[in-house]
């Protein structure tokens, strides 16, 4: 079983350690910029930086949710590459804000787009789940055999 969940807790700990350094970069800019905790106003280069951390810590716990209940319930490979796009698309989301604040929306829309597949591949996965084991149907066979697939 150990195997089969390598690939989503690889993603997860890469994801913790991208979370880290996020918020590393929040206190190098805390000294750069003189801002001493708890303020978090100070010149937009800082808040920019400040804001980046934060929308990325607000999002990670859903990050990490549907990651893992498409990795168990529909397919740990293409979930563990949803996962993997999603993290370098929030690090890209993390320099272009702190840059400008333009700098966040195409990375931003980019990683939403993951989410709703990993969150469709959730649905999909746990949908497929309840009717196998409740309702003893196994839908994705029947559609295989209905199409000549296996």
């Amino acid at each position: 079983m150990m195997e089969e969940l390598v690939g989503l807790g690889a993603v997860t700990l890469l994801g913790v350690l991208e979370q880290a350094y996020f918020s590393l970069q929040v206190i190098y800019a805390r000294r750069k910029y003189s801002v001493s905790p708890p303020a978090t106003t100070g010149p937009p280069e800082f808040e920019r930086v400040f804001r980046a951390q934060a929308n990325c810590s607000e999002y990670f716990p859903i990050f990490i949710t549907v990651l893992w209940l498409s990795g168990v319930f529909f397919s740990q490979g293409l979930s563990s590459v949803c996962g993997l796009l999603y993290l370098y698309g929030r690090f890209n989301y993390f320099r272009g804000y702190s840059e400008s604040a333009q700098g966040r929306l195409a990375p931003l829309y980019f990683c939403a787009q993951i989410l709703w597949i990993l969150i469709g591949f959730s649905a999909v996965g746990i949908f497929l789940t309840i009717c196998r084991v409740y309702l003893n149907m196994d839908l994705l066979q029947e559609l295989c055999s209905i199409f000549g697939l296996f």
